[in-house]
């Protein structure tokens, strides 16, 4: 990149419904591996690292906060700073918030706005279009990247790309947008050839943004600083301040783009796709001569132009069409390729009528590692639990049950009131109610160890934490 060097500006706070039930509240899309062996988030962190941008900000939820700090660890990412939002606001406000911080240290940065959970093919075509929106927004412009279509899309807005920027080659003033259309017109816009695919990414000046920030929605910019002003530091994470919930929930297009004189859209053909249903996984997924794309365990027979994933169970499909049939844990789903649109509609089905499995796994990710519930049964239930090397959990206890710990793959140290006792594979240890108690992963290998819980209550809630590495005491 010539010249300053570029913020990457990931925004990771979607939940992707419409990958259910691969993509739930508790471990969205963006921290599974869809397109590689990397994650999308991990994917999307990687096009920004080099001697042309700075460490990345990754803007998330709260409870997902471990999860990003541990995926930017498995890259190698240092230096980065994780911004965690009190309260889901859209893209405007935490864009306000990354520009503030940024502005800490410079109120010239370049930022480059990235969804974390976008697949992109051609990373040299990205670079050489991120090189043009990097001059447009130098000059104060305000770029979106506007993607070349392949077909009728009736999930995307489109951006019309208006006259040339005389500044910035290969840039150009935005003459309209379009909301998302129907068919029809989706099918007009994409044989007049003068219409882009809006992807949601940007780059700016932060004092570009804030100025029309500040001008266009005033409120949402008191409140985001304010919460800026509020924030605590601990470690590579900035906890904005409970202000940040008093911004209204609005996008960066609807507050700015389709409102400022300088939005500007530079045109790529990146190979680009939200991944925002299984369909579209579907299209950018690698297929076998009948046009079927396949993960995990999966048998197919006659079948044709098909999607099917399974997360561990064998998985057969036959004599099948254009369908996606994806199994999990905990649920499957089967379903047309052309209904793939309505998950969406299935998943507030299911919210409507209490399914837990309408927002949670049942493997539950902590940062220590993660737990799966095995049996649940009345007064008691068994987990697998999975503790890192070197990782350790809160020093706690229960009121209202007893833990059996069996150790069945290596080393674990347990605290147990005044004791500290080292198991190995096959040894076990019980911790009666009431009592305080840790588990330590002293060894160099996951230590893996099943849990069996008896008593009158079983919730999560029913732990009280006295010291904890990861700052929940």
């Amino acid at each position: 990149m010539p010249q300053d060097r570029v913020v990457p500006v990931v925004l990771s706070g979607g939940v992707g419904t419409r990958l259910w039930p691969l993509s739930r509240e508790g471990f969205p899309k963006q921290f599974w591996p869809l397109t590689s062996e990397q994650s999308m988030l991990q994917e999307t962190v990687g096009r920004a690292t080099g001697p042309g941008f700075t460490p990345p900000m990754v803007i998330c939820a709260e409870a997902h906060r471990f999860l990003v700090a541990e995926q930017l660890r498995e890259s190698g990412v240092t230096g980065g700073r994780i911004v965690l939002e009190p309260a889901a606001r859209n893209s405007a406000p935490a864009i306000a918030a990354a520009a503030l911080l940024a502005s800490e240290e410079d109120p010239h940065a370049l930022l480059w706005v990235m969804a974390a959970d976008a697949a992109i093919q051609d990373i040299p075509a990205l670079h050489a279009a991120l090189a043009r929106a990097a001059e447009a927004a130098r000059a104060g412009h305000i770029v979106t990247f506007g993607m070349k279509p392949t077909h009728a899309e009736t999930g995307f807005g489109y951006i019309e790309a208006g006259t040339a920027i005389p500044e910035a080659p290969g840039v150009s003033a935005i003459a309209s947008f379009i909301e998302k259309p129907d068919l029809a017109r989706a099918q007009a816009l994409l044989e007049g050839g003068q219409h882009l695919w809006n992807a949601g990414m940007f780059v700016a000046r932060a004092a570009s943004l804030l100025a029309e920030l500040e001008r266009l929605q005033p409120e949402l910019v008191a409140s985001v600083r304010a919460a800026v002003d509020e924030a605590s530091r601990d470690l590579d994470f900035v906890r904005l301040g409970p202000s940040f919930a008093g911004a209204p929930s609005i996008s960066i297009d609807y507050a700015v783009m389709e409102r400022t004189a300088h939005a500007a859209v530079v045109p790529a053909d990146l190979g680009w796709s939200d991944v925002g249903s299984w369909d579209a996984l579907w299209q950018v997924s690698p297929k076998d001569g009948r046009g079927n794309a396949t993960h995990g365990p999966v048998e197919l027979l006659d079948a044709d132009d098909c999607y099917v994933r399974s997360e561990g169970i064998l998985t057969t499909v036959v004599g099948l069409k254009d369908v996606v049939v994806v199994a999990t844990e905990d649920a499957v789903l089967a379903l047309h390729r052309d209904r793939a649109q309505d998950v969406k509609k299935l998943v507030d089905q299911l919210k409507a009528r209490k399914r837990p499995e309408a927002g949670a796994h049942r493997r539950m990710y902590r940062p220590w590692g993660h737990y799966e519930g095995l049996i649940q049964g009345d007064r008691f239930q068994v987990k697998k639990i999975l503790v890192r090397p070197g990782e350790k959990l809160s020093l706690q206890k229960h009121y209202h049950r007893a833990e059996h710990w069996v150790v069945v793959n290596g080393t674990a140290v347990v605290e147990r009131d005044a004791e500290r006792i080292l198991l190995r594979e096959n040894e076990s240890v019980y911790l009666p109610l009431g009592c305080v108690h840790r588990l330590e992963n002293p060894g160099m290998i996951p230590l893996t160890l099943i849990e069996v819980q008896s008593g009158a209550y079983l919730g999560e809630d029913d732990i009280v934490r006295f010291e904890d590495t990861y700052g929940r005491a």
